[in-house]
């Protein structure tokens, strides 16, 4: 893959503002971190997957220019999100005696990035990291805004915290190495973007969606930038999601009871989350906010992204408990992110229970998640 010049999207946080690269070949320019570095040490954080495929190339790139490099090794799936993960982070950190000035740099999908930055945020009360995400799905969302953080057999993210990183390094190259499956995932959130803030967007996305299943570099360059540039603009605007930044939420209060219920990691984040937005358009459609062909725009194109449409049938009593779990429950009320029209969401509490309820008996899909391996 070799797609146009590298982009630059800002997020701006005041002193806190960090740069988003965006390119193919990015991971072969390793002095793009230096600017980025407190001190000439870094500890990089990733899996075996990700190990095999990138680590000796970046960490001998580093040492080049005079970086030492401490690996820190754990395993892959999002059923090692977890307490037990992160302490490993922390063994490792502690026995090569990593200090305060040392940057954290997450090297992987969405779960290596929660951990590290979780990690970061927390190690020796704070220190530096970057995020160089290798995943479709971390390179438009979870690397981007600061959120970090670690699974409860309860609730997804459920403890964590928030803490943004000094550089994301998107390099679209590393897309090469995913399955199809884990690429479709990724596009679940790029479609998020455009039913939430830029119908046009979604339109573009109509067009082009083989483009990017067939990883054009073109278009995924620019379906990871527009997406970079929506999420940074939300973000600046309300870092600790006390307002606007609930709506990139869409579909995740119905995904997360979906990745719970099933056990963590049956279902992909991204395929979870485009059931969950069709759960949410459809509710918006009972309640007369979006058009039957809204919908149908909306499941259309999810279908064509190759992803789920429907819930899986974990029953409806069982959605409701584990939807009360849920982050955005305010004075024990749930809330949830809802379509007024294509490119424009909301935040409510006011929707009829048994509209709710009557959505979410849904039959099983019939283009359900098949097996795939990560990259």
């Amino acid at each position: 893959m070799n797609p146009p010049q590298m982009l630059t999207v800002r997020v701006e946080l005041g002193e806190r503002s960090y740069p988003i690269h965006i390119g193919g070949g990015l991971l072969g320019q390793p002095e793009l971190l230096l600017p980025h570095l407190v001190q000439k040490r870094v500890a990089i954080v990733t899996n075996p997957v990700v190990r095999d495929l990138y680590l000796a190339r970046y960490s001998a790139g580093l040492a080049a220019l005079d970086v030492a490099v401490v690996p820190v090794i754990v395993p892959d799936g999002e059923n090692h999100k977890s307490w037990e993960t992160l302490n490993s982070i922390f063994d490792q950190l502690l026995t090569h005696r990593s200090e305060r000035k040392t940057t954290l740099i997450a090297l992987g999908g969405g779960v290596i990035g929660d951990l590290t930055g979780f990690a970061a945020a927390v190690y020796l009360r704070g220190v530096p990291y970057i995020q160089i995400p290798t995943t479709l799905l971390a390179q438009v969302d979870s690397s981007v805004g600061g959120k970090t953080g670690i699974n409860h057999p309860l609730g997804k993210n459920m403890i964590g915290a928030f803490h943004q990183p000094r550089l994301v390094l998107a390099d679209t190259d590393t897309l090469l190495t995913l399955s199809d499956r884990e690429l479709s995932a990724g596009l679940a959130e790029v479609i998020k973007y455009g039913l939430i803030r830029d119908a046009a967007f979604f339109a573009w996305l109509e067009a082009n969606v083989e483009k990017l299943l067939s990883r054009k570099p073109e278009a995924v360059v620019y379906a990871i930038a527009r997406s970079c540039e929506l999420k940074a603009e939300i973000v600046g605007a309300d870092e600790r999601e006390s307002g606007v930044r609930a709506l990139l939420n869409l579909g995740h209060t119905f995904g997360h009871a979906i990745e719970a219920g099933l056990g963590f990691g049956a279902w992909l984040h991204g395929e979870s989350v485009a059931a969950g937005c069709v759960l949410a358009s459809r509710l918006s459609q009972r309640m007369g906010l979006l058009r039957e062909s809204d919908v149908q725009r909306i499941v259309a194109l999810f279908r064509r992204a190759k992803l789920p449409t429907e819930p899986p049938s974990l029953g409806v009593a069982r959605y409701l408990e584990l939807m009360g779990v849920d982050k955005k429950v305010e004075h024990g009320r749930l809330r949830l992110v809802l379509l007024e029209r294509l490119g424009s969401a909301f935040v409510t509490a006011d929707f009829p229970q048994e509209s709710l309820e009557s959505v979410l008996e849904g039959p099983l899909d019939v283009h359900a998640p098949v097996g795939g391996t990560r990259g």
